[in-house]
């Protein structure tokens, strides 16, 4: 990395990316965040973003967050996780993270319930949709989200649901891309009008490295960007393992 080519440089030039496309697309540019992913890097990276003035950053594993928490604790960070969570982590989220960006199914918002109300906290949370049909994306099926909110608004007290997530399919076809990110969009819209759950539902995460100004485009109020921010990542085997068989 030179001089030049810094993680806070490299962050102020995604700000000032994610700025020009809400111009082009004509929305408000302080209406799109920012959040950063540090997943598989480590203590001094995430320390010069917060350098930079990042406080929020994403992390795909619950047990990666717990490793990082710690020792970064004076850096007043918030972990927010994004990365699909196995009922048996959501003692460690609880316990850590600030938000949930991947809330996809009720046995999971209970898990998280219960460890919330033994730590004394509520939390935000997203919930992930499946727009693709890749079926190595997680998510709810839309279709079922009117009544997941229903649910979550009657038995989880202590999640406060704010918006929706989505991957978009990982293709070099840009209006599939786009359809992914317009369907969470119109989704959102429907589920608004009709009140469903007594939420605002007034987030909406999607974008990444290679797609967050197409996600921009269809409405995204935040972006999740790791590579573009932190750089190309090296992931050992074990980052593949279910979290339940890898090594504590």
């Amino acid at each position: 990395m030179t001089e030049a080519d810094t993680i806070s440089s490299r962050l102020a030039r995604m700000r000032e990316r994610i700025r020009a496309v809400a111009v082009r697309a004509g929305r408000d540019p302080d209406a799109v965040q920012l959040l950063p992913v540090s997943k598989t890097f480590g203590e001094a990276a995430i320390r010069e973003a917060v350098a930079a003035g990042a406080r929020r950053f994403g992390e795909n594993k619950a047990q990666e967050m717990r490793s990082k928490y710690e020792p970064l604790i004076d850096c007043g960070i918030e972990w927010v996780m994004i990365g699909h969570l196995q009922t048996n982590k959501a003692k460690d989220v609880a316990r850590i993270a600030s938000e949930i960006q991947s809330l996809d199914r009720m046995d999971l918002a209970m898990a998280l319930d219960r460890r919330l109300q033994k730590e004394g906290r509520a939390m935000d949370a997203l919930v992930q949709i499946k727009t693709s049909t890749e079926p190595s994306k997680y998510g709810l099926p839309p279709e079922e989200l009117p009544e997941f909110l229903r649910r979550v608004a009657r038995e989880t007290p202590t999640l406060r649901v704010r918006g929706l997530m989505t991957l978009a399919i990982n293709a070099p076809d840009q209006d599939a891309v786009r359809a992914c990110f317009r369907t969470l969009r119109e989704l959102r819209d429907r589920v608004r009008e009709e009140g469903i759950g007594n939420v605002e539902l007034e987030r909406l995460s999607m974008g990444m490295s290679g797609d967050f100004e197409i996600a921009i485009e269809e409405g995204s109020t935040e972006v999740r960007i790791g590579t573009a921010i932190f750089g190309g990542r090296v992931y050992g085997d074990s980052y593949y393992w279910p979290e339940d068989q890898a090594v504590r």
